[in-house]
């Protein structure tokens, strides 16, 4: 556990661990606020209309073309952002981060723009990543089109192997229709700077066809914009290895080959379905609605645009396209505890017998974990009463698309008291009971990457407790089962092996506990063995914390640039405009030069005493898949976060302003017959909990 050294503590949790007048207008938040459909639609058209970029539409077309993939806010920088929030200066201009493929020239590249003024865009400037390094055309992310282009290129390619694919899987590529083959792509695409090529698992397309590879794996080569020169350079089938596809096919016709033969699926309850099947051995009703949240006097919390406000909290929120979810400003009982909050990265590094297994280390910034925000089911993903907001996202199309329910905002009953006490007399009656009901407020999304999803909370909670935490869902990444695959995992399933594999989120806090000027400590917890001071010749072992400023930034550590921010559970540095993210879109498909390196962050050596800081916090889990990952991993156990807690911020602890507490206090002790009940909410909550008002004996008899 690593304590900030001030008031505000960051704690590392390795496993699971009424709103009241605004203090400010409103539209202050809004400078943080997502771009509107609007205004990313009058980004696209300055730019399209821009003789010079030579933009064309992004579907359709070659692959060797001008083209816009991204828009989203670029937030003011944080200068300019407090002028206006805490000294009533100008708003800061809003402007949009553009990224561009420019693939029509002889160098091509990937070029970042900031676009505006918005909602009028007038001009544009190149965005510079720190150093100025540039981003190659290989570094891009994949866009619909060069999956569309890789679909065919497979298509053909595997033309020879169609009567082996039929005779073993039931399933083809040529000519199907419902019994076709698809495949997954895996990332990073070779082995080294400026290569394009990637290993594909081959699939039968059922529901859930990420559990059901069928034994081939496949290396496309398409490093060049031209679709015609991408070629298969290596395949894999069920343990072996084929230098090309006609080797394989002439290994099949000659009987030479040891076919993987897959059982017919099942027209219903497939095993990779959500489909019921079985029974509990309780024989306990579950074809009724279970317990639901409800809210019998109305809202607590106040929602204004992307401004959040509940009990002493307030903050600004958005959900980047590229990464995920952001928060800005920050602030219990309107003083500011953190400027920035958001997610960075999520990474999965796996292991395995096949080759696209051990290639396998995703990082899904690279495939904008923040757009892939589908639709909310209220009830299941958020509970009925949730309030569910909208995003839209320009990212890989030619106009803005909506995503409903993307993001949900509800008050979740804890299940345990925020604190409680019992104060018996120790016969038989008591003093007093008190206790405050936990209650948090949770801002939620999910990422969808493919084959896994990634739940998305930020909770407050009314004593000043705020918790980022991510749940891990969905499908496992799963590979063809062999006996040498047993090492990297689990057999789960007749034909599949569960591969091991870590999970790790990054997280960036921009503190600002009292002001930008903060420094850092840690805390150390030691035992010492010393005389007792009041019984001669014995000895006292007890704990005490030793408390150390620390003013450098930890050591760089000795890693590829990429990886080195999830190898620290807390690196602490100085907050620099040019270091707005420790990942980029750009580090999946180019993890071996990206041009965002955590590691230039940490290795300047600089002080961070008295400074505008920012802890980089990792958390992360690993998973072993088991049979129980099927259909789905579920999320107890497989969730990670962190807290951020007051530490002596406070000088008592600052729920005692909730009016939700529960006091009771015996009238004639000790006997205990007659209580006072004080409350300040209604008797009954109302008729969605159980109808009879608050009652509260508290005597222990024998009987």
């Amino acid at each position: 556990m690593w304590l900030l050294g001030l008031p505000w503590a960051l704690a590392l949790l390795a496993t699971v661990a009424s709103s009241g007048p605004s203090a400010e207008p409103p539209e202050r938040a809004s400078i943080f606020a997502d771009l509107s459909a609007a205004e990313l639609r009058a980004v696209r058209t300055f730019l399209m209309e821009r003789p010079e970029l030579g933009l064309s539409p992004s579907q359709g077309g070659p692959l060797a073309k001008n083209s816009l993939f991204l828009v989203e806010l670029l937030p003011p920088k944080k200068r300019w952002a407090l002028r206006f929030l805490e000294h009533g200066g100008a708003r800061p201009p809003r402007e949009a981060r553009a990224v561009v493929f420019f693939g029509a020239q002889a160098e091509p590249n990937v070029t970042e723009l900031a676009v505006g003024p918005l909602p009028r865009p007038s001009s544009y400037r190149p965005l510079a990543f720190k150093g100025g390094r540039a981003v190659p055309f290989s570094a891009r992310p994949m866009t619909r089109l060069e999956y569309e282009l890789l679909h065919q290129a497979l298509v053909a390619a595997m033309a020879p192997l169609e009567p082996l694919l039929r005779e073993a899987t039931g399933f083809g590529f040529q000519n199907c229709s419902e019994r076709c083959l698809t495949f997954s792509d895996i990332a990073p695409r070779g082995l080294g700077p400026g290569e394009r090529r990637t290993w594909l698992v081959i699939q039968r397309f059922v529901e859930g066809f990420f559990l059901h590879p069928v034994g081939l794996e496949v290396l496309l080569d398409h490093w060049d914009p031209d679709p015609r020169l991408w070629a298969v350079r290596r395949l894999w089938y069920n343990g072996r290895y084929f230098g090309s596809v006609r080797e394989l096919a002439e290994s099949h016709a000659w009987g030479a080959l040891p076919l993987a033969r897959l059982p017919e699926p099942p027209a219903r309850r497939l095993f990779s379905s959500y489909e019921p099947r079985g029974r509990f051995a309780s024989g306990t009703p579950t074809a009724v609605h279970g317990a639901k949240v409800c809210e019998p006097q109305g809202r607590r919390y106040r929602l204004r645009g992307n401004r959040l406000e509940y009990g002493g909290w307030s903050l600004a929120f958005r959900l980047r396209s590229s990464a995920g979810l952001q928060l800005f400003d920050v602030r219990f009982d309107g003083e500011r505890v953190a400027y920035e909050l958001s997610v960075q990265e999520a990474i999965a590094f796996y292991g395995g017998h096949s080759p696209a297994a051990m290639q396998t280390k995703y990082m899904d910034a690279g495939w904008a974990m923040g757009a892939s925000s589908y639709e909310l089911a209220r009830g299941v993903d958020c509970p009925e009463t949730a309030t569910f907001l909208d995003a839209h996202h320009l990212l890989d199309a030619d106009g803005p698309v909506r995503f409903p329910r993307a993001l949900c905002v509800f008050e979740l009953p804890m299940g345990v008291p925020l604190r409680r006490h019992f104060d018996s007399d120790f016969q038989g009656g008591f003093h007093f009971y008190a206790g405050l009901e936990g209650r948090a407020l949770v801002l939620r999304t999910t990422s969808t990457v493919y084959n896994y999803d990634y739940i998305w909370d930020f909770l407050l909670y009314p004593n000043g407790v705020l918790e980022a935490k991510v749940h891990a869902t969905g499908y496992i990444h799963a590979t063809f089962y062999t006996p040498e695959g047993r090492r990297y995992g689990s057999r789960v399933h007749s034909h599949l092996l569960g591969n091991i594999h870590t999970h790790l989120v990054h997280y960036k806090v921009d503190l600002d506990v009292a002001g930008s000027g903060n420094s850092f400590e840690t805390m150390d917890i030691r035992f010492e063995n010393i005389s007792n001071p009041w019984s001669a010749g014995a000895r006292v072992v007890q704990p005490q914390g030793t408390r150390a400023g620390v003013g450098q930034g930890p050591p760089a550590p000795r890693l590829t640039p990429p990886l080195a921010c999830p190898r620290y559970h807390l690196a602490v540095t100085r907050r620099h405009e040019n270091e707005p993210s420790s990942s980029s879109i750009y580090t999946q498909n180019d993890p071996w030069d990206p041009p965002v390196t955590f590691e230039s962050f940490i290795r300047d050596n600089e002080t961070i005493e008295d400074q505008d800081l920012v802890a980089w916090v990792t958390v992360g889990f690993l998973h072993v898949p088991h049979a129980e990952d099927i259909p789905n991993t579920a999320t107890p156990g497989n969730a990670v976060g962190f807290f951020l807690r007051p530490f002596n911020f406070f000088d008592e602890d600052p729920s005692v302003a909730s009016r939700a507490p529960v006091i009771v206090r015996p009238l004639d002790p000790p006997t205990c017959s007659r209580l006072e009940i004080r409350r300040w909410t209604p008797p009954s909550p109302g008729p969605c909990v159980h109808p009879e008002p608050f009652s509260y004996n508290g005597t222990y008899r024998q009987v």
